[in-house]
């Protein structure tokens, strides 16, 4: 953390809504206070503690530091909640300089919370997001998202509380929300994801087996890019969750989205063997699917380097190894160009193969 971060979090009085900055610590206090057992970059105006073994003592010491998730949790609900974010969360352009812990909170209070949650924070937790949720605190808690689109996040975007509980997994504070109606518990965000997407794409089994116990929800809903939530859960590895979803009927395993990618294109891609295998253990699933530029799950998984899952589909006879896609470019095109040479001398073994395969514009493997 930055030391004007600890020190507005230090400001923090749990419970209240005014953040009162007369609160607020100088960094000379903080130190002090601290003993000497960590120190400050005045260049980058970071604290770390003095020593890594410090790092160690908490976790084997639990009595002077008895619940720490639970304390962060609560201190950053506080702090979202105060009068002074409020007001920033209207603003197309707030200035955050006086509210430098906001970034932290944003990202990180449903960490805490997931750990530990006490019933003073469950409510801290309702009362925040059963109303619209902090434009502001959207925009940086989803900048850290990867392969997020975030061009499609306008003003007033439909991010619930909803949909934040079901970012972070945090089961009881779903429910709570559930059962106080406060949203549409299948509505899309500004992408298209419902609170259902969100978990599959994060790994949390309780939340989304706790929102597939509600007839409303549709376990195969595309997103605005037509991505749905198997779609996220294999792209994101999670085998468990796969599993949850492909035990629903309603649930397609081959189902391609506007660019006619399917889960197995996106679990190839991203080398979850695991999730392969669950996949092709389905006969709806066509292993060799293109997608719109003729890109197959092999093509995928040669461009990413995934050896493992290459030779995976190379064992299913409708797989073609030497499958071009729209600019004549096979899986050996790609893979000798990104230097994945464990995959080149895979894809050589095969007579269907051809090393010298040309692409639209000529150019070869070995070129």
């Amino acid at each position: 953390m930055r030391a004007d971060e600890l020190c507005h979090a230090l400001g923090v009085e749990l419970g209240s809504t005014d953040f009162n900055i007369r609160n607020i610590p100088p960094v000379s206090t903080l130190v002090g206070c601290c003993q000497g057992l960590i120190a400050v970059n005045k260049e980058a105006s970071t604290v770390r503690l003095i020593h890594f073994t410090l790092q160690e003592y908490p976790p084997t010491h639990p009595d002077p530091l008895s619940r720490p998730h639970s304390a962060m949790a609560e201190i950053c609900l506080t702090y979202l909640s105060s009068q002074q974010v409020k007001a920033l969360s209207t603003n197309p352009s707030p200035d955050t300089r006086n509210t430098p812990f906001l970034e932290y909170c944003s990202v990180y209070w449903g960490v805490h919370a997931k750990r530990e949650l006490p019933h003073s924070a469950y409510s801290l937790a309702l009362e925040l997001l059963k109303g619209h949720y902090s434009e502001i605190s959207t925009k940086l808690l989803l900048a850290r998202v990867q392969n997020l689109y975030l061009s499609d996040f306008r003003p007033c975007s439909p991010f619930s509380g909803l949909h934040c509980a079901s970012f972070f997994g945090i089961t009881e504070v779903v429910a709570g929300l559930i059962q106080m109606g406060c949203y549409d518990i299948d509505g899309g965000d500004f992408s298209g994801f419902t609170p259902l997407a969100w978990a599959a794409h994060n790994g949390h089994k309780e939340v989304v087996k706790t929102l597939l116990g509600w007839e409303e929800v549709s376990p195969d809903k595309p997103g605005n890019r037509g991505k749905t939530p198997l779609m996220h859960a294999s792209s994101s590895g999670h085998v468990g969750m796969v599993k949850i979803l492909l035990s629903r009927e309603e649930v397609n395993p081959d189902k391609p989205n506007k660019r006619g990618r399917t889960p197995l294109s996106y679990a190839a891609s991203s080398g979850h063997e695991g999730v392969v295998k669950i996949l092709l253990e389905r006969e709806e699933v066509n292993p060799d699917k293109p997608d719109g530029d003729c890109r197959t799950p092999l093509w995928y998984a040669a461009w990413s380097g995934h050896e493992g899952v290459v030779k995976i589909l190379l064992e299913r006879k409708e797989v073609d190894p030497d499958k071009p896609d729209n600019d004549g470019r096979t899986p050996l095109s790609y893979a000798a160009e990104f230097r994945h040479e464990g995959v080149v001398k895979i894809l050589l073994e095969r007579e269907e193969v051809n090393p010298d395969n040309p692409d639209r514009w000529g150019h070869t493997p070995v070129s």
